[in-house]
């Protein structure tokens, strides 16, 4: 089969950024396509899903947060990162209500970029090998089952009692890592790390604003979680005993 390079989609207002961030990808080998605005990029989307979106926040007119919730609703599993100027807005609004999968606070380095979204990329591709390839389960993919929450890694399903519950590609490798390895608490570089495969610093408030959002999903009360607990002083770990 012939390689296909992946394809990026860029939404960046600003003309110098925006040209610089298409030479650096396509320097990288990746097929590129960039917009200024968000009305533009949602059509091209509509045309054809991209492998990943690298969204700012700040765009005139339809921004940044309102076109990463409409992607999300259309395309769950579309990976998006999102270009930010200011981290503790992103965690706030962006992390926990429209559901970007990463973020990049300005200024950044490109090469930090590029190895982002290459890890990124490499997981993205892998979930789409595994459910396309037909298999029984093994040890390690027969379905999870804690309290009410049942986690399967053949299907990459979730459901809550007898309800599904609709997870990123993030949200799903964040709980399906803490669940095979329940009741061992991982400090947040090691759910950087070991889920996101990054190993830059000033990043770990990402794991926060997922947290977050995964509690709000599949906690009967997220304020006081059942299954994903805080680990004072340490991260999170995920309770066998929920």
């Amino acid at each position: 089969m012939d390689y296909v390079p992946s394809r990026l989609l860029i939404v960046e207002d600003d003309d110098d950024l925006r040209t610089l961030l298409v030479g650096r990808f396509e320097d990288a080998g990746y097929r590129v396509e960039a917009f200024a605005s968000g009305p533009d990029a949602l059509a091209a989307v509509a045309r054809e899903v991209p492998d990943l979106v690298i969204l700012d926040v700040m765009l005139p007119g339809l921004d940044g947060i309102e076109v990463c919730r409409r992607l999300r609703a259309d395309h769950p599993l579309l990976y998006v990162m999102m270009l930010t100027a200011r981290a503790d807005e992103f965690d706030r609004v962006i992390g926990l209500e429209v559901g970007a999968d990463d973020y990049v606070t300005k200024p950044f380095s490109l090469q930090e970029v590029v190895a982002r979204v290459r890890a990124a990329l490499r997981r993205v591709r892998a979930v789409r090998e595994r459910a396309e390839v037909p298999r029984e389960p093994g040890a390690d993919e027969a379905p999870i089952e804690i309290g009410d929450l049942r986690i399967d890694p053949v299907r990459r399903e979730v459901t809550v009692g007898n309800d599904p519950v609709h997870l990123t590609v993030r949200e799903y490798d964040l709980l399906l890592h803490l669940a095979q390895n329940a009741d061992r608490p991982f400090t947040r570089s090691q759910l950087l790390e070991q889920i996101w495969g990054i190993t830059y610093e000033g990043y770990d408030r990402t794991i926060d604003s997922h947290v977050q959002r995964l509690r709000a999903k599949i906690e009967p009360d997220s304020g006081d979680p059942t299954y994903v607990k805080t680990v004072w002083g340490v991260g999170y770990k995920l309770a066998s005993d929920g």
